[in-house]
């Protein structure tokens, strides 16, 4: 786990105006403005004519919405939002690293955005199904996430 201060108008807007982080689940989030807005990414299937292949929403299907919550004058008292990436994309950095867990030990790989009002942070999140002491998941999370913003030119500084 690290924590990222990272520069707000340049992660903001890659968030709400690009399709940087559209392939991440949304598991959930939080908006205050004038009211709290508060969101669950988890699909309810019983809504759909098809069932959906993931558990939850992509942030692609709820960024427009978190937009117009956010776009205004004002900027928001704050916000926090968790992604996670997604189960193929889970796979390819298994493999591509090499990492002796399955897709189906992997719960979640997280990243944790948090503004205050003031400051935007990310914080790195890694939750595996079986005990183990092996950080090697956790430590190639942290670089793939550092590596992630350094690509969409987001600079960070990171406290852990």
């Amino acid at each position: 786990m690290i924590i990222l201060t990272l520069d707000t108008k340049k992660c903001m807007s890659s968030l709400l105006l690009s399709e940087a982080f559209d392939q991440f689940s949304f598991i959930e989030g939080e908006i205050t403005t004038f009211g709290k807005f508060t969101m669950d990414g988890y699909l309810q299937k019983d809504f759909f004519e098809e069932p959906p292949r993931q558990t939850y929403a992509l942030w692609r299907d709820l960024r427009p919405y978190c937009f117009s919550l956010i776009k205004g004058k004002r900027t928001p008292l704050g916000f926090r939002f968790i992604f996670s990436l997604s189960g193929e994309d889970i796979l390819a950095l298994l493999e591509e690293h090499s990492l002796d867990f399955t897709p189906q030990e992997i719960q979640g790989l997280f990243l944790n955005f948090r503004f205050d009002g003031t400051r935007l942070t990310c914080t790195t999140g890694v939750s595996v199904s079986k005990f183990t002491l092996d950080k090697s998941l956790e430590q190639t999370w942290d670089k793939w996430a550092q590596t992630f913003f350094a690509g969409l030119h987001i600079p960070f500084e990171s406290e852990l």
